[in-house]
């Protein structure tokens, strides 16, 4: 079951965020996810605005990630490529799991094509990882963006009509 978190789920959510670092750097992305982020602050804001959404299965929560409707400013420039589509769409953002169950990232696409015909999702280099997931899910490397910190993130875009 996906449905959106609760602000008293964000002290799992964060455990189940810093599980997700630990992975990170165990499969050579150290970088991606340093220091807190994604931190208290970032998860109550998303709460707030009803974008993020927390997997759960037999009452235990195993994954989240947040799912933000319209335009996103860090994707208004793209190096090395450029969109297929400038309609509207949904960003896939801060995906985690606990591990302890395959298919987060499909489920979670799933999910988000319920609502959304366009997804645009992103990534750093070195999550090989991700890279794989993503692709395996129909999306297309468009380019590198550059997020709020201005460093870059591999760019990816699937679209139901295109």
């Amino acid at each position: 079951m996906i449905r959106l978190a609760k602000e008293e789920e964000i002290v799992g959510l964060l455990e189940i965020y810093d599980g997700a670092k630990a992975y990170m750097v165990r499969t050579g992305n150290p970088t991606q996810w340093n220091g807190s982020y994604p931190d208290r602050e970032t998860l109550k804001e998303d709460i707030e605005k009803e974008q993020l959404f927390v997997m759960e299965r037999d009452g235990r929560i195993y994954g989240c990630f947040a799912l933000i409707g319209g335009e996103d400013p860090t994707y208004a420039v793209i190096e090395g490529g450029s969109w297929k589509s400038d309609t509207p769409y949904g960003t896939i953002h801060r995906i985690a799991s606990d591990g302890s169950r395959r298919g987060v990232f499909e489920e979670c696409i799933a999910f988000a094509r319920e609502s959304y015909n366009h997804l645009r999702v992103d990534t750093h280099e070195d999550n090989r990882p991700m890279q794989k997931v993503i692709l395996e899910n129909d999306f297309t490397y468009q380019g590198i963006i550059y997020i709020e910190d201005g460093t870059p993130r591999l760019a990816y875009e699937w679209t139901e009509d295109l």
